[in-house]
């Protein structure tokens, strides 16, 4: 069984993201994160599911096992991590570029 809080600092870890900025992302308190570690707690579903939401993946995307489970390549991967870096608004204009770019 996958080691979840783990799990969520290696995600939290490869977007440079503090606690902090991982709770303001998932609309949770960072009391609650941090006391997850505290006490070696395993969070609920509902809080997973806003981790998963502020880290940009889905919960099956959080527990598949194995680095080819999402097929993409080296490229695709270092651009979702990229992507999850950016602020709401940093998106927005990132998305509207690649619109202009595909016209």
């Amino acid at each position: 069984m996958k080691d979840i809080l783990k799990e969520i600092t290696r995600l939290r870890l490869s977007r440079n993201w503090s606690e902090y900025e991982l709770a303001i992302r998932s609309n949770l308190s960072p009391s609650t994160i941090s006391t997850w570690y505290r006490k070696n707690q395993t969070p609920t579903i509902p809080s997973l599911e806003k981790i998963c939401k502020g880290l940009g993946i889905t919960l099956s995307q959080f527990f598949a096992e194995g680095e080819d489970t999402l097929s993409l390549t080296q490229e695709q991967r270092e651009m979702l991590d990229s992507w999850s870096s950016l602020n709401e608004k940093q998106q927005e204009i990132f998305l509207a570029l690649l619109k202009a770019k595909g016209e």
